[in-house]
């Protein structure tokens, strides 16, 4: 509630109430009358000394009875005025609590609350008490506070004490200053600086130091002139970077890519091979430096929640940019758009709150000890569901990075072939996620017989309309947690299916097949 000034009108001079004790109330004449002129032969009386406050200090003090040459001679009496207040101190007639300017209860205003809004609590000034006028011809005599009374004048002879300590203390201060220089600071500094500080390797500045040489700025364009920016890491010393396939798949057809280090050497580069399925691409540089040092690679199988990640990028351009978190889930199943709209990837992920934007697309995820577990690729976000998307929003925490394990197999096959290769059981799935699992379809893509005839799916009696819920331990409940599941692992892996057929569950084993390429 905003504090108003209560009993005031705008316009409109304010008539302060009546003291508790009122003043004796003395005329004001439009001009001051001049006393009368005695007789010459009237005797001359000195003026009476001012009377001394008594010890007590009490105001105002007793005065004597006017005796007979008391000058100037008593007038008659006269009409007693209005009762006005002769003399008020500062705040004298502010009310108890109603003059509390911008004053607030103190309270932190709640989510969502109106700000600005307050509370008056408290007034200044008390409204007790009054001043009697001097004696005609009498000095003036500052008056004695009274026990209790005079805060503002309380706090300004504070006020005034602790502004003449503070430039007493100022005083001794710089006098003190003035005579240490010529024995030397009094400050304590370190004996290394800057480049000098040998920073613990598992601490973020240990991993980030040793990390940022080996990761690129990656510049992809196509032959129009489209194309955006990513991140790479060095894969192995022959001048391999790994990559996501939506950071070079505009350079992919006659484009271009170069890799920026962090020290500013700048390398044109070709893509090797590119993955759409995994989001994994590999690019080589040409005229390699002899000094590549590639990231270790770490384990991702036995990445747990809650570990600790380190993300490297250029999030919107701005390279070299090291941010932190942790695993926040495994095996999250996620699909992203390669930008085009037209293909997607598919991924049994790791969920990092780790800040990721447009532009770490590629980059390492490291674990605390500067292993990289991941390949940052996707995020979720209020504008579209990955960084490849048209409507590309900040972070909001949910980052998804590919696991190494999966996007070492595919690097090394890329590197080795050119080209990726899938697992696969041999069965359309609905692509639809409200199925409660990965239903087989009744039919292929472009007509063809949605179980493969000869492949590992029809080996194990699945059919169409069998909605698979479980592929070894993970629990299946849709087409694109199955697919990415599956992508986990490599052709001739061993796994169970579970799924479910005229409301009965079964269960069967079988042995993954292989797809080359991305068609």
């Amino acid at each position: 509630m905003s504090t108003e000034n209560e009993g005031i009108n705008e316009g409109t001079t304010p008539v302060p109430p009546a003291p508790s004790a009122p003043p004796v109330p003395v005329e004001t004449p439009s001009a001051a009358p001049q006393p009368p002129v005695p007789d010459a032969g009237a005797p001359t009386t000195p003026l009476p000394q001012t009377p001394a406050a008594p010890a007590d200090g009490a105001w105002p003090p007793p005065t004597a009875p006017a005796a007979a040459t008391e000058w100037p001679p008593p007038t008659a009496p006269q009409a007693a005025p209005p009762a006005v207040p002769a003399y008020a101190t500062a705040g004298a007639y502010a009310e108890p609590g109603t003059h509390a300017y911008g004053a607030t209860d103190g309270a932190v205003p709640q989510a969502g609350a109106a700000f600005g809004s307050g509370s008056g609590s408290g007034g200044s000034g008390s409204g007790s008490g009054g001043v009697q006028p001097p004696v005609w011809g009498a000095s003036y005599q500052q008056p004695a506070p009274k026990a209790g009374k005079g805060r503002g004048g309380l706090v300004a002879a504070l006020l005034i004490a602790a502004l003449v300590a503070g430039g007493l203390g100022g005083g001794i201060g710089y006098t003190l200053a003035k005579n240490d220089d010529s024995s030397g600071s009094t400050t304590v500094s370190s004996s290394t600086s800057g480049g000098a500080v040998k920073r613990d390797p598992g601490t973020v500045a240990g991993v980030a130091a040793k990390a940022l040489p080996s990761t690129v700025t990656i510049e992809a364009e196509s032959s129009n002139g489209e194309g955006g920016t990513g991140t790479g890491f060095v894969f192995d010393t022959q001048g391999h970077i790994v990559t996501n396939n939506h950071v070079v798949a505009d350079a992919v057809d006659g484009g271009k890519v170069t890799a920026t280090f962090p020290d500013g050497k700048k390398y044109n580069a070709e893509v090797v091979g590119h993955a759409q399925g995994y989001d994994v691409a590999v690019i080589k540089l040409k005229n390699a430096p002899s000094n590549l040092k590639p990231l270790t690679l770490g384990n991702s199988d036995e990445v747990a929640v809650g570990d600790s990640t380190i993300a490297i990028g250029a999030p919107f351009g701005l390279s070299n940019t090291v941010t932190t978190g942790i695993i926040s889930a495994k095996n999250r199943p996620v699909a992203s758009s390669d930008g085009s709209g037209s293909s997607s990837s598919y991924m049994s992920a790791l969920q990092t709150d780790a800040s990721i934007n447009p532009g770490n697309s590629g980059g390492p995820l490291l674990d605390a000890q500067g292993n990289v577990i991941g390949i940052n690729s996707a995020i979720q976000s209020t504008g579209s569901g990955g960084l490849g998307g048209a409507a590309q929003s900040g972070s909001i925490g949910l980052g998804f990075a590919i696991p190494i394990n999966q996007a070492k197999y595919v690097a090394q096959q890329l590197i080795k072939t050119g080209e990726p290769v899938y697992a696969k059981i041999g069965a359309s799935v609905s692509l639809d996620e409200s199925t409660g699992g990965a239903k087989i379809t009744d039919q292929g893509a472009g007509g063809s017989d949605a179980v493969e005839a000869g492949g590992p799916a029809a080996e194990a009696g699945l059919k169409p309309g069998d909605v698979i819920t479980k592929l070894d331990d993970t629990v299946i409940d849709s087409g694109p947690t199955l697919i990415g599941e599956i992508w986990t692992h490599q052709p001739g892996d061993k796994v169970t299916i579970t799924y479910e057929r005229d409301g009965k569950t079964h269960t069967v084993d079988l042995t993954l097949g292989s797809r080359t390429g991305d068609n």
